[in-house]
């Protein structure tokens, strides 16, 4: 059975995103594909991607521009038909806003602030709040706008699902299993049980899951397989 994961396929090379997903396609249920695959390989690599494997694609571009800029670059992904495409909610409620109506059967995914922040780095910024609340501000915002998910640390996803609703899909990349907490550039994390049992609806996993393709493809497949299972399990 398939777990809410949203694998983090984050690789320069076409045939390994598509073995990653033959590998893993029984424990994962969506599929990220971010700036690196996209800059590689364009709208003509997630095509190949979804051919070969029938993948649902998350399409993380963050898209961050003016409303009529990204309102273009919405409309011109829309044909891939992405089951999520994430902008910046920082872009502001007029840019969401052209994003949602130009691509109006892509759920536009709006992210509140990127995990790899810590506190210190939000002030340096320029933010004025703390990141739960200036992530709970911009969640609010970015539902209102018609954004229909959104991306935010797992810390903060119990705040910003009491703020929002039931409706809105959740989000939360940053999960690392217990094994795995520390090391490298996320700051903001949480077990991916943890996360689910705070009200995300996926979370987003990546090395934790493709680190082990250099050992083979069961390999691969059974670390899948074992964060899946414990998913599951907070979801019984």
């Amino acid at each position: 059975m398939r777990a809410p994961i949203i694998l983090a396929v984050d690789t320069s090379d076409l045939e390994t995103a598509i073995a990653w997903i033959k590998a893993t396609d029984d424990s994962i249920s969506v599929y990220k594909l971010g700036l690196e695959f996209y800059l590689n390989f364009g709208a003509a690599g997630v095509e190949e991607v979804v051919k070969r494997t029938g993948a649902e694609i998350f399409l993380d571009l963050k898209l961050h521009d003016i409303p009529h800029t990204v309102a273009g670059a919405a409309s011109a992904v829309s044909h891939l038909n992405p089951k999520f495409l994430t902008v910046h909610a920082s872009g502001g409620r007029a840019m969401i806003s052209s994003a949602v109506q130009a691509a109006p059967k892509v759920s536009i995914t709006a992210v509140t602030i990127l995990t790899s922040l810590s506190e210190s780095d939000l002030f340096e910024i320029g933010y004025a709040n703390a990141a739960l609340e200036s992530a709970v501000a911009l969640a609010k915002m970015a539902v209102a706008s018609g954004a229909k998910a959104l991306v935010c640390s797992p810390l903060e996803t119990a705040a910003i699902r009491s703020a929002v609703g039931a409706d809105p899909i959740i989000i939360a990349p940053g999960v690392r299993p217990l094994a795995e907490q520390g090391g490298d550039d996320q700051k903001r994390t949480m077990t991916p049980r943890d996360a689910i049992t705070a009200g995300a609806n996926f979370v987003v996993i990546g090395r934790p899951i493709t680190k082990w393709w250099s050992d083979g493809e069961g390999t691969m497949r059974s670390a899948a397989r074992t964060i899946a299972d414990e998913i599951l399990g907070a979801l019984a």
